[in-house]
C-alpha cells in the first residue's frame, strides 16, 4: 500500500509539473513572436522597412523568435486590423489614421482635416507637438507606438475630368467602410459615398461601382487604379499620416534590450518612410503619366471654390470626426508656426 501511494504522489506531481510546463508555454511563444498587419502592398517601401525592423528585432530577441508581415489587407481592412490586434491574433500593425482611430480617436486631426496643411513641414511641426501625448493616449488604450510615417498626399482619380467641387457631385466616391462619420458629411454636401474596403476598391471602380478615388499616387500606381480612373485632380486634400503600433502585451513580453532595440529600430524606419516616401509619390506620379494619366489642376478661381468647402467642412468635422480639444490644438500649433515662418 505504501508503495502504491509513493507511486501516485509520484504521478501526481509529474503531472502537475507537465500541466505547469504547458500552461507556461504560450506566453513563452508570444513573447517570441511578432505577426504584423498591413495594408501596404508586399515588396514596397513600406514592407522593407516593416522587413528591417524585423529583423533587427530578431537579432535582438533570439534565433528562434518568429516575425511574420501579412501584407496587401491579406488580414483585412483597418479597422479589422485593429480587431485582431485586440483579441490577441496580431501583435502588430502598420496602418492610416483610418485604422488608428479605431483605438484612438484623437488620431484624426492628423489627416481628417482637408485643405488644411500646406505642406509637409506643417505636417511635421504639428505632429511634433502633439506626438508625445499622442503616444501616451495610445499606450492608455494598450498600444505601444513604434514608428511614425505618412504616404503622400490625397488626390482624387475619377474616370471623367473634374476641376471643381461641383464636378464631382455627380459621381460616386470611394469611401472607408469605417468611416460613417465621413460619409454622412459627404451626403450633407450633396456628394455620394460608397462604402468599401480597400480590396474593393479596383473592382468597384472598373465595374462602375465607383467613379472616383481619394488616393495617394503611390497607391494608385500600386494598385492600378490609374488605368480605369486616368485623370488626376493635382490638389493637396490631405497628408495620410501613419504609424506601426504593437499591443502592450507583446511589448510587456520583451526583455528591456529587445525593447530598446525595437524602439530604435521604429525611430529610424519612420524617418525613412517619410523621407523616402514623399519622393516617391512624385515618381509615382511621373510614372503614371508616362502610361497616360492627365492630371488636372484647378485655376485660382476653382481653388478658391475647394477652400470655401474646406471652411464649409471644418465645424462638422470638429466634435464628429476629429476631437474638438484635439481639433482646436492642430489649429494652435498651426497658427504658431506659420507665425514663426511670418505667415
Amino acid at each position: 500500500m505504501m508503495y502504491f501511494s509513493k507511486m501516485r504522489r509520484q504521478l501526481l506531481g509529474t503531472s502537475l509539473a507537465v500541466l505547469a510546463a504547458l500552461n507556461s508555454w504560450p506566453a513563452h511563444a508570444a513573447a517570441k513572436q511578432l505577426r504584423i498587419g498591413t495594408l501596404a502592398p508586399k515588396n514596397s517601401l513600406y514592407h522593407r522597412q516593416l522587413q528591417a525592423i524585423g529583423e533587427t528585432w530578431r537579432t535582438a530577441q533570439g534565433s528562434d523568435a518568429k516575425y511574420l508581415i501579412y501584407t496587401d489587407g491579406s488580414q483585412g481592412g483597418e479597422a479589422e486590423l485593429a480587431r485582431r490586434m485586440r483579441i490577441g491574433q496580431l501583435q502588430g500593425a502598420l496602418m492610416s489614421v483610418v485604422g488608428l482611430r479605431e483605438i484612438e480617436p484623437s488620431i484624426a486631426a492628423l489627416q481628417n482635416l482637408p485643405l488644411l496643411f500646406k505642406n509637409w513641414e506643417e505636417v511635421d511641426y504639428v505632429r511634433e507637438k502633439m506626438r508625445a501625448a499622442m503616444e501616451k493616449k495610445f499606450l492608455d488604450k494598450g498600444f505601444v507606438v513604434l514608428a511614425w510615417g505618412d504616404s503622400g498626399w490625397v488626390r482624387f482619380f475619377s474616370k471623367e475630368p473634374a476641376f471643381s467641387p461641383a464636378d464631382y457631385l455627380k459621381m460616386k466616391f470611394f469611401a472607408w467602410g469605417a468611416e460613417s462619420e465621413q460619409q454622412e458629411i459627404m451626403k450633407s454636401l450633396g456628394y455620394t459615398p460608397v462604402p468599401l474596403e480597400t480590396s474593393d476598391i479596383l473592382p468597384a471602380i472598373q465595374t462602375g461601382m465607383i467613379s472616383v478615388v481619394p488616393s495617394t499616387p503611390y497607391f494608385a500606381l500600386a494598385s492600378q487604379i490609374y488605368n480605369t480612373a486616368p485623370n488626376m485632380l493635382e490638389i493637396n486634400w490631405a497628408p495620410i499620416v501613419g504609424a506601426l503600433v504593437l499591443t502592450q502585451k507583446a511589448w510587456d513580453d520583451m526583455s528591456p534590450e529587445a525593447q530598446q532595440t525595437l524602439r530604435s529600430a521604429g525611430d529610424k524606419a519612420g524617418q525613412i518612410m517619410r523621407t523616402q516616401a514623399r519622393q516617391e509619390v512624385e515618381d509615382a506620379v511621373t510614372a503614371m503619366k508616362q502610361r497616360g494619366l492627365v492630371v488636372n489642376k484647378p485655376k485660382p478661381e476653382q481653388m478658391k471654390e475647394w477652400s470655401a468647402l474646406a471652411d464649409k467642412l471644418y465645424p462638422r468635422i470638429r466634435g464628429r470626426m476629429v476631437p474638438a480639444d484635439t481639433f482646436d490644438e492642430v489649429f494652435f500649433h498651426l497658427k504658431a508656426y506659420r507665425a514663426s515662418q511670418g505667415r
